[in-house]
Parts: structure tokens; C-alpha cells; sequence
């Protein structure tokens, strides 16, 4: 249990726990992050993460992937 005063947020995710890569876009088809920012997303500032996070509805569009529905 952290000591009082240091809890912290939890980490804004787009994830909806569909993970697959598209072969031809190479983007998460549930969620439109690559691979390399998967990896780093708990390393990267809040700034980082909103930055993609804005990006990420475009991006699956123009990928032509959409999500399962309810998912998001």
C-alpha cells in the first residue's frame, strides 16, 4: 500500500483489449497506437500519451479499422 499523499492517477490508456496488428497499417485495430508506442506508453509523460491519444480516431479512419462496437 503507498504511503499517504503518494498515489498516484492511473495512466490514460485508449486500449479496449482488442489487440491485433493490422498486417497493412501496422496500427493496434482496437485501439490505433503502433507497436513502439504500446511499448513505451507507461514511460512516456501525460503530454505524450494526450498528444497520440487526439490522433488516434483519425488515424484508425484514414486505416480504414474501426472498432468492435461498444468498445469505445
Amino acid at each position: 500500500m503507498p504511503a499517504p499523499g503518494t498515489e498516484q492517477m492511473p495512466i490514460q490508456t485508449p486500449c479496449i483489449k482488442v489487440c491485433e496488428i493490422d498486417p497493412a497499417s501496422q496500427l493496434c485495430a482496437g485501439c490505433g497506437r503502433t507497436l513502439q508506442e504500446i511499448g513505451r506508453w507507461g514511460a512516456m509523460s501525460d503530454a505524450e500519451r494526450a498528444a497520440i491519444m487526439a490522433g488516434l480516431p483519425g488515424r484508425l479512419d484514414r486505416a480504414g479499422l474501426v472498432a468492435p462496437a461498444g468498445a469505445r
